[in-house]
């Protein structure tokens, strides 16, 4: 039981060729604009057709190139939240969340809108149109219509793109109290690292209209297995790397010498750290402890990111930045101590892909 997707489709820009299997919980698919999530979603749903391949929903097939299966729309079940949310502006919100209900009687049909309504906090505003309504409340009309149908998979594809941000963090609450609930299958869509990991137990990294990798969230923000999907789950430093020996690399972008938890398997190509994971320390001559100097700095509300060169082996201007990421009350302890600085990588933070 659960989502299976194996499917190839060309386009001029790329070629999608994704496959991902989900079996409970949330699936997200983090990627880039035009990586190929949203296009995946209108497979699945069957507003778009692939070339080739299979797709499988509890043991029932939506589609399958080899057995000439293409199931319609209509009889696939699935529940869909457009970007724009997609209301039909000549339309009420009552008709709205009506629409795909077909072959039920008035009064099942009245019911179930009315049970939407009341479930998604939209009492009074049944006779309104999408023009009338604010941005939470004409998303929260597509959530009622996506319920509506009782849809055996939900797919949300970017949902909370056009709002602000207090209005987005209060609908993502939301979404996540009816997803708890839900007991069918559903596929996240965002290129927001920090609402995937939020809402998602599973994620499936597409970078070009290929799954670059996939599994639990906590393993693919940990231990990227690409480069791409170090970028795309929002690290700040990757460098290139020439191997010392079994547990030594040297940073070629940073200029320096770093050791790292394990046994080097492979050949990998580049390092990684997070911004978050940088140590200051006083200490100036153990394992992974490098001297640097201040570049620049970036503010945001409540943190501080700071740009660094290490003074290792080689002259700043030959060398990446490495980024540093601090809250404001830190960035205040230590902004008038003298440079160089002393900062500490964990080994046990670091990783490598190639």
């Amino acid at each position: 039981m659960g989502l299976y997707v194996d499917i190839e489709k060309k386009f001029p820009e790329f070629n999608l060729k994704v496959k991902f299997e989900s079996k409970d919980g949330v699936l997200g698919l983090l990627g880039a604009s035009g990586s190929g999530k949203s296009m995946t979603l209108k497979c699945i749903a069957g507003l778009e057709t692939p070339d080739r391949g299979k797709i499988v929903l509890n043991e029932k097939i939506f589609y399958d190139s080899g057995k000439n299966i293409n199931i319609p729309i209509k009889k696939r079940k699935v529940g869909f939240l457009f970007q724009d949310y997609a209301l039909f502006p000549n339309m009420t919100v009552n008709q709205n969340i009506g629409f795909a209900l077909d072959n039920i009687s008035k009064s099942e049909k009245g019911e179930i809108v009315r049970e939407k309504i009341n479930m998604m906090n939209l009492t009074g505003l049944s006779e309104r149109f999408p023009s009338q309504l604010s941005g939470g409340q004409q998303q929260r009309v597509a959530i009622a219509r996506a319920l509506a149908i009782n849809p055996e998979i939900l797919l949300l594809d970017e949902p909370f793109s056009a709002l602000d941000s207090h209005l987005r963090s209060k609908m993502e609450k939301e979404i996540v109290g009816i997803l708890s609930t839900y007991s069918g299958s559903a596929v996240f869509v965002s290129h927001n690292r920090d609402e995937i990991y939020r809402i998602c137990k599973n994620i499936a990294v597409i970078d070009n209209g290929v799954v670059d990798a996939y599994g639990e969230r906590e393993e693919i923000f940990s231990n990227p297995p690409t480069l791409s999907c170090a970028k795309l789950t929002g690290c700040k430093n990757i460098s290139k790397i020439k191997i010392i020996d079994e547990n030594t690399v040297e940073a070629l972008n940073w200029g320096c010498t770093i050791k790292v938890k394990d046994k080097i398997q492979g050949y990998p190509k580049y390092i990684g750290v997070r911004a978050h994971y940088i140590e200051y320390t006083y200490d100036e001559y153990g394992e992974n402890t490098f001297s640097c100097i201040l570049d620049s700095i970036s503010e945001s509300p409540f943190t501080v990111m700071i740009n660094l060169y290490i003074l290792e082996k080689k002259s700043p201007e030959k060398l990446k930045c490495i980024q540093w990421e601090v809250n404001k009350e830190f960035w205040n302890k230590i902004k008038n101590i003298k440079q160089p600085w002393n900062i500490y990588i964990n080994p046990q933070k670091v990783f490598m892909v190639k």
